[in-house]
């Protein structure tokens, strides 16, 4: 259903800019806004570019699966609120065996991955900006700490300010600038380095590389498409739009369109790194590293574009990581978006410092950013059979022809399962 007030009025919409018209559209499909944010952040942007240099288009297949699982999930989940009314975790305490208990247990894996994103989030973009400013302000380089730092005190203390005073329409705007900022960036960098049609054919076949390391960066790669609090917090999202049954279309092309753009601005940047780094034998290790690599290929201008687009990546995912825990705590016990109370302003108080890990203690943020996106794997298992459960529960109301969310759902925790035992091989 669309949600416009009423026929068209006298002002012709040629009047708008194209800015205007890609903001609203992107707010007409407001809850994928986040799921895009929870998605693609500097621990996305870290694993595709690490993965294009070491394998080339090998592991686009990951990619593939997870944006297909991915899309599933964020259906069935807004869908199961839709049809039922209630939230996730609010679902999971009331109908599944010991629900109480694995409510909580999610409660604190997903909380902890969200939060070692966080981290790593906060580190890079702050490093991010940082190299922009030394290109005009050279002598910054003799400060790197004091400055990344201060840096990243500034970001976390706007962010923190807009959370406590704000509301979900401007988190939504937000978002929406970000994710087109995003978005447009990599496509554009895209346009600059291809990979071969052959590579990513070929890439599209499962195999996974038999090289050290190989297991590890595909649990990343998982951990940051398929994240878990994409779906559980798609519920309180479209409580939050206030959208209900006669939204139902609207919420399926929803998730349908967060994940191709998941799948394709990811994709993209997996392509330039490929394109441009992969069989160079370049090692990846520092966020100057991706410009000094990059540059050769594309560019200097490409490379300051390709930039600000981890940069609006890193942004656009500390607003979800700051709230994921109050979130998922209002879901547990109400229901109920949580965006004004106390508890919500003093956790993401706590997170908002914690976030401040990487810049204080001089961490790499990249291998950082690598760790903390494996950690978010863990949860995952124990979501999709949730979903699963939720699911498939009689007499709730929900729809009847449910087979082909139910093969994608058994896919999707099988496939999170193998890909946890591989992670967690290659880490022992």
């Amino acid at each position: 259903m669309n949600h416009e007030n009423g026929p068209a009025n006298d002002h012709p919409t040629t009047k708008k800019s194209a800015g205007q018209k890609l903001l609203a559209f992107l707010l007409a499909f407001g809850p994928g806004i986040f799921a895009i944010g929870y998605t693609i952040g500097t621990g996305s942007v870290t694993s595709m570019i690490v993965a294009g240099n070491s394998f080339g288009m090998d592991l686009l297949w990951v990619l593939f699966f997870s944006c297909i699982f991915t899309g599933v999930l964020i259906y069935v989940s807004g869908s199961y609120y839709l049809f039922t009314g209630e939230t996730a975790l609010y679902a999971v305490r009331k109908h599944l065996p010991m629900g109480k208990a694995l409510a909580i247990a999610i409660i604190v894996a997903v909380g902890i991955g969200q939060w070692n994103s966080l981290i790593g989030i906060l580190g890079i973009t702050s490093n991010v900006i940082f190299e922009i400013l030394v290109i005009n302000f050279p002598g910054l380089a003799e400060q790197q700490y004091w400055v990344v730092l201060g840096l990243a005190i500034l970001v976390i203390g706007i962010f923190y300010l807009l959370l406590i005073k704000g509301s979900y329409s401007l988190f939504e705007k937000v978002l929406a600038l970000f994710v087109s900022m995003m978005g447009l960036s990599f496509v554009f960098t895209l346009l600059f380095v291809f990979p071969l049609p052959s590579d990513i054919v070929r890439g599209l076949i499962p195999k996974i590389p038999q090289v050290e390391g190989a297991g590890i960066l595909i649990a990343a790669f998982v951990g940051t498409t398929m994240a878990a609090a994409t779906f559980l917090s798609r519920p309180l999202f479209i409580q939050g739009k206030g959208w209900t049954m006669d939204d139902f279309r609207t919420q399926k092309n929803d998730s349908i369109i967060a994940a191709l753009l998941i799948f394709t601005i990811s994709g993209s940047i997996m392509a330039v790194a490929s394109g441009s780094l992969y069989g160079q034998g370049k090692e990846i290790t520092t966020v100057l590293d991706m410009s000094g690599a990059l540059e050769p290929s594309v560019g200097k201008f490409a490379v300051s574009i390709f930039f600000a687009g981890t940069l609006s990546a890193g942004l656009s995912s500390i607003f979800p990581c700051l709230m994921i825990v109050p979130l998922m705590l209002g879901d547990y016990n109400s229901g109920q978006l949580d965006v004004n109370s106390t508890r919500f302003k003093l956790i993401t108080g706590v997170a908002s410092i914690l976030a401040l890990s990487v810049p204080v203690f001089g961490f790499n943020p990249i291998q950082g950013q690598i760790f903390t996106q494996v950690f978010n794997v863990f949860a995952l298992p124990l979501v999709v059979f949730c979903f699963l459960f939720l699911w498939n529960r009689k007499n709730a109301g929900l729809p009847a022809n449910r087979l082909v969310t139910n093969i994608v759902m058994v896919g999707a925790f099988v496939f999170s399962l193998i890909i946890l035992w591989n992670g967690l091989s290659d880490i022992f």
